[in-house]
């Protein structure tokens, strides 16, 4: 059953329904160097799912057909190994759009990667890179022994390339996520912390830190179900639903494209297989985008991690 709708209602609120798309996030396959303990995608080296070269291409005249789709937002896995990345975000670059990378970091590292950052910054890509947490004990705790030393060398490696330097234009944005089944501390409080606390230790440098809530599904789901602590989280996240982060939720302007080409509401959406709201199920269903609009969204009890406290989305809280 779904708790979620029922809980709009209570607080006078209107089902979810889409607003034109502005941004298009693509999760280009589920291979990833990490297989970390949060994952709701539950990447990792044997994934086998990737995004072909013929879908991407579909992507990028989606991209120049719809000029109102101004982000192109590409996930994983690591997106970085799909050898279709790098074409990609220059046809993405050359109409103009913004293109983000969600960056785990330890990819920049690996055989036939070498030259990943300097390709991110000759684009003029915005890194969006995961560290959840400025100690090493909470990162290799999350995802695996020694990341954390890979990423501080990734980032400071992404500042010598002119990364979150004055007036280079180069945006680099990191993410926080808890280390258990526990609600995002204040996003602007935390971010001032880890400001402080990577240039003091490391010299880093980064614009903006994005707090997102852990989603109770795929492999955090498991682990929670394994520890006996599934019903106590989402009573967490149910009993701090937050109405006023109903508005800003990402489903409205986002639309999420699969390895496969198919069509949802969101990236989590996503991984559950629940279908896009509106008619079209794929990118070839779909040329204007603008009739997706008004559309209704589909939802379900992982909704509450969006409108949880101070709420979350790809871009950290929304209140």
């Amino acid at each position: 059953m779904n708790h979620f709708e029922p809980l709009l209602k209570e607080h006078g609120l209107p089902a979810l329904r889409r607003a034109a798309p502005t941004t298009l996030q693509v999760n280009v396959g589920k291979l990833c160097d990490l297989a970390c303990h949060h994952c709701h995608v539950e990447a990792g080296p044997k994934r086998t799912e990737i995004m072909e070269e013929r879908t991407a291409r579909r992507v990028v005249e989606l991209l120049r057909a719809n000029p109102g789709l101004a982000t192109l937002d590409l996930t994983g896995g690591a997106p970085e190994l799909n050898p279709s990345f790098r074409s990609l975000v220059r046809e993405a670059r050359a109409l103009g759009r913004q293109v983000i990378d969600r960056c785990n970091l330890t990819v920049l590292f690996l055989p036939g990667q070498e030259d990943t950052a300097e390709f991110l910054a000759e684009q003029g890509v915005k890194v969006v890179a995961s560290l959840p947490c400025y100690t090493r004990e909470n990162v290799d705790a999350q995802r695996g022994k020694a990341v954390f030393a890979r990423s501080i060398e990734a980032l400071q490696q992404l500042n010598a390339l002119g990364y979150a330097r004055p007036g280079s234009g180069l945006e680099l944005d990191l993410v926080y996520n808890p280390l258990g089944p526990s609600l995002p501390p204040a996003q602007a409080e935390l971010e001032a912390t880890y400001k402080a606390e990577l240039r003091e230790l490391f010299g880093i440098e980064f614009d903006a830190l994005g707090t997102i809530t852990n989603m109770p599904i795929k492999r955090f789901a498991h682990a929670l179900e394994r520890e006996g602590r599934a019903a106590e989280y989402m009573g967490l996240l149910v009993h701090h639903f937050n109405p006023v982060t109903v508005d800003a939720v990402m489903c409205r302007s986002l639309l999420s494209v699969a390895w496969d080409g198919a069509l949802f509401d969101c990236d989590f959406n996503q991984m559950l297989e629940m279908p896009l709201g509106a008619r079209p199920k794929s990118v070839w269903d779909l040329e204007d985008l603008a009739e997706l609009e008004g559309a209704a969204i589909s939802t379900a009890d992982h909704c509450f991690a969006c409108t949880a406290g101070n709420g979350s989305s790809c871009g950290g809280a929304l209140a």
